[in-house]
């Protein structure tokens, strides 16, 4: 049995796999006279997870409980508390509901308790998946996003770890600590800077520094469908600042030449959805799901035929890359100084005096 971690999941995926790891609450323990811990089920980078179940309810929930350390954090802390606040506004069967809970003695979140497992590690144990099963999830995926755009809200963050695959055959979106809200505070504080998402997933004008929205969850799905579809993500790099950059430059390989088995269909959506330009995609998550739930019936226009490789030297890369190139640059730029002033030292050394007695080659005797 496990419940959703949306902060890490490639770091453990049961109960067991944290036994090594002190936990912060242990079992047996009540949290707000209300919630009893029944066990860690994963820990992230940033938070706990728990399994719990709700006295006041008698119904299984999920705890995401910060990590101490991050307590003190302003910048997370807001994050975290708009994520509650947004998610407490959603109400739809593709969204993780979350439950409210008033008068905590710490941050932290309660969310219904989900069966099953993430996308991603779906994609770990069998990937690529079936033509027909990567289509039904992303247009459940869809559902999700629709309501969430008709709302005013932008996910942003949208990757395998984010997306949960329960037992009864529902599929949950999950995560809204970056999530653009139409009627909330707009988040300015240090630490989160515009270009927020996953590079395997994030849009090309997240990368460059805009604030995403609707047209950037639906890139995101975009390249979420490429991975399911073909085994892996639409570009690779040895870093993620390579990866982030190659989508400003170029386009990824086109679906059907990494899986050859796949529809000409399914690669018109794909590619339709990961166009860089944002007014090319799907105008919406309707329009998206609509084709994906009739994928053989998609005209097709040979949007392969006009994808360009990455040009990482035409690209306009992003600060961090930018700022590596010039610390490169300087480094570059002393070391041939350094070669210059050696050498031009070594040529103009002064030649050694003659000893007396001796003669030196083409000069007379005295």
């Amino acid at each position: 049995m496990r419940a959703f971690d949306s902060d890490n999941d490639r770091a453990s995926s049961s109960v067991a796999a944290t036994s090594s790891i002190t936990s912060e609450l242990e079992a047996g323990q009540i949290l707000d006279d209300r919630f009893e811990v029944l066990g860690a089920i994963n820990r992230g980078g940033m938070a706990w997870i728990y399994k719990a179940l709700d006295l006041q309810t008698g119904k299984l929930v999920a705890l995401k409980v910060p990590l101490m350390q991050l307590e003190g954090d302003a910048g997370f802390l807001s994050r975290f508390q708009r994520e509650e606040n947004i998610g407490l506004t959603l109400a739809h069967p593709c969204i993780v509901n979350l439950v409210p809970a008033e008068d905590k003695s710490r941050p932290y979140l309660v969310m219904e308790f989900l069966e099953g497992r993430t996308l991603a590690a779906r994609l770990r144990e069998n990937a690529p998946l079936p033509e027909g099963e990567a289509a039904r999830i992303a247009g459940r995926i869809c559902q999700g996003l629709d309501y969430l755009h008709r709302k005013g809200v932008a996910h942003r963050d949208l990757k395998p770890e984010n997306i949960m695959l329960c037992k009864d055959g529902t599929v949950r979106i999950m995560d809204f600590g970056i999530a653009k809200s139409d009627k909330a505070r707009r988040l300015t504080l240090g630490g989160f800077p515009p270009a927020m998402g996953t590079p395997d997933y994030i849009a090309p004008e997240q990368v460059e520094g805009k604030r995403g929205d609707f047209r950037s969850d639906i890139y995101a799905l975009g390249a979420m469908l490429y991975e399911m579809t073909t085994g892996l993500p639409p570009y690779d790099g040895d870093n993620p600042y390579v990866i982030m950059n190659a989508r400003l430059a170029g386009d990824p390989d086109a679906p059907r030449r990494r899986n050859p088995r796949l529809s000409p269909e399914i690669e018109e959506i794909i590619l339709h959805a990961l166009e860089r330009t944002p007014a090319n995609r799907f105008p919406s998550a309707a329009a998206m799901r609509s084709e994906l739930n009739d994928y053989r019936a998609v005209s097709l226009t040979e949007r392969f035929k006009r994808l360009r490789p990455p040009q990482l030297w035409k690209a306009k890369a992003p600060l961090p890359l930018k700022i590596a190139a010039l610390v490169a640059a300087q480094i570059a730029i002393f070391l041939l100084l350094l070669c210059y002033f050696s050498h031009r030292s070594r040529g103009h050394s002064p030649a050694p005096a003659t000893q007396p007695g001796v003669v030196e080659a083409g000069q007379p005797m005295q």
